[in-house]
């Protein structure tokens, strides 16, 4: 298993350039095919990981440019693991669910290299590494949505693009900066993060980097106000697109903040706490209530992406373990949920051509396979018990109420506006008098779309009541990332914050 996350990261690029020599007529079967290789080799990543061991694992160290610190080098820890897991299986099922007719082959191909990037972003132990697959993820994307989108697609995928390019471009500023910062402090360049992880800088010179990379991060997230490019996005997307970019994309950001902006810059990140958590608490509420104002279902789970890593925000920046610990198990639970439940609004879309939930109402009593599934996603949504929605929110208010009990109490208004919204679905859509002529007669799942969503409720339910084999290996890392931000930690303030409990310091010792 030495080179297995090489492998991870060249087997879809290699198989995705073959695609173009594949006919039209096989080419879904190649790609699912492609995807479940991908997918098992994810799986064998996490049965040959040690969930005891905190640090970076099955790592690979290429020289590339030595004179400038810029290296192929690769790792996975607890924190990274599970997502390079949601990462292929939501590309197997997304390409498994695939409705799309025009152009299928470039869709599957694209697919594909987009995989490449995702999987090489949670895997990049040197920056400059980290920032090529950051970067080449965009343009996959940006064709997804600009090929096979809605009537605005070509505004969409522009301002999707513009907006998370231009904040990519400040955060590479920050990456050269602490490239130089560690040439004038050792006389040798290097990129690889766990170099800049031993740099002990002063307070305000922590401020302006993580500044700039939180830039970076909170457009991709997107945090509040460089929100607006998402619904868009969402709005003009095919549904394989929308299920991508709230499943992986966005975590990305996210991910960001944990393995970047927190042990580089822990000074900084606890200084900055509370106008990151008033931002954090606008995304939930405000966020919220522009979901429940919308008519358009696709719309509803658009801001209720934003809403829900709102959560995840307050989670991360809680500094302490089950804060952070239940931000990455809530990215998981979002990226599982959110992406079934654009699954779903795709399967009524490919029917009816059309999104609006006045059009519906009484579907429960003609496809009640189809009403079955998306009530249980839509109990995940809000955090019922049970189900995978529950433990990652429990888990990031949780930490979060031991730095502002006032803060958390607020934020936990998510789980009330959430059940709002998403019940508020619910009822227009399924219950009720069927008043449409055109929903009588509707279909149930076909077998394709049974094979791409079951498996996801079989998950939500599986980690709702029994979430351990993911939390443990997470919880390990996460321990070690706060006993060494604390250890790095140099104000009283920062000190105070980032909690270490007894455990803990057996850690940091």
């Amino acid at each position: 298993m030495s080179h297995i996350l090489s492998i991870l990261i060249f087997f879809p690029l290699v198989a995705g350039l073959l695609g173009f020599l594949i006919n039209q007529k096989s080419i879904r079967v190649y790609g699912i095919a492609v995807a479940t290789i991908e997918f098992l080799l994810s799986l064998w990543l996490w049965f040959g990981f040690d969930g005891s061991n905190p640090g970076m694992q099955f790592q690979e160290f290429i020289p590339l440019i030595p004179s400038f610190g810029i290296n192929y080098y690769l790792g996975v820890d607890g924190i990274s693991l599970f997502i390079i897991v949601m990462t292929t299986l939501m590309t197997l099922l997304g390409i498994v669910g695939l409705s799309v007719k025009k152009d299928l082959k470039n869709m599957i191909i694209t697919l594909l290299f987009l995989e490449v990037a995702m999987v090489g972003v949670f895997v990049a132990l040197d920056v400059i590494l980290f920032y090529i697959f950051w970067e080449f993820s965009l343009v996959p994307m940006l064709y997804i949505i600009g090929a096979w989108g809605g009537d605005k697609r070509l505004y969409a995928a522009i301002k999707f693009f513009i907006y998370t390019f231009a904040g990519s471009l400040v955060m590479l500023v920050g990456i050269l900066f602490m490239g130089y910062l560690y040439y004038k402090t050792t006389g040798h360049w290097s990129f690889a993060l766990t170099d800049w992880y031993k740099m002990v800088l002063p307070l305000d010179l922590q401020k302006w980097l993580f500044i700039a990379f939180f830039l970076g991060f909170a457009i991709k997230v997107p945090m509040f106000p460089f929100h607006t490019w998402l619904p868009y996005a969402h709005g003009q997307a095919p549904t394989v697109g929308s299920v991508i970019l709230a499943a992986v994309l966005l975590k990305m950001g996210t991910y960001g903040f944990v393995r970047f902006s927190l042990p580089l810059f822990p000074d900084a990140a606890v200084a900055y706490i509370t106008p990151i958590a008033i931002i954090a608490l606008i995304m939930i509420i405000y966020t919220a209530m522009v979901a429940y104002a919308q008519k358009d279902m696709k719309q509803v789970i658009a801001y209720s992406s934003i809403s829900h890593m709102g959560v995840i925000i307050l989670g991360t920046f809680a500094m302490n373990v089950e804060g952070i610990g239940g931000s990455i198990f809530l990215m998981l639970s979002h990226g599982i949920v959110s992406g079934a439940l654009f699954m779903l609004v795709g399967v009524i879309y490919d029917r009816r051509h059309t999104k609006l939930m006045s059009e519906f109402g009484g579907l429960a009593s003609v496809m009640p396979t189809y009403a079955t599934i998306f009530g249980i996603m839509t109990m995940a949504s809000v955090g019922l018990p049970l189900t995978i929605g529950f433990i990652g929110e429990y888990l990031s208010l949780a930490g979060f109420f031991k730095v502002s009990p006032i803060l958390t109490v607020i934020g936990g208004t998510s789980i009330i506006v959430g059940a709002v919204y998403m019940l508020s679905v619910l009822k227009k859509s399924f219950f009720g008098p069927i008043t449409k002529e055109e929903n009588k007669h509707l279909s149930d799942l076909d077998l394709k779309e049974k094979f791409a969503l079951i498996p996801l409720v079989a998950i939500v339910i599986w980690l709702g009541i029994y979430p351990k084999p993911i939390l443990e290996p997470i919880n390990t890392s996460t321990k070690a990332l706060v006993a060494f931000m604390h250890k790095k930690a140099q104000t009283k303030e920062a000190k105070a914050t980032i909690h270490v409990s007894k455990a803990l310091k057996e850690i940091k010792k």
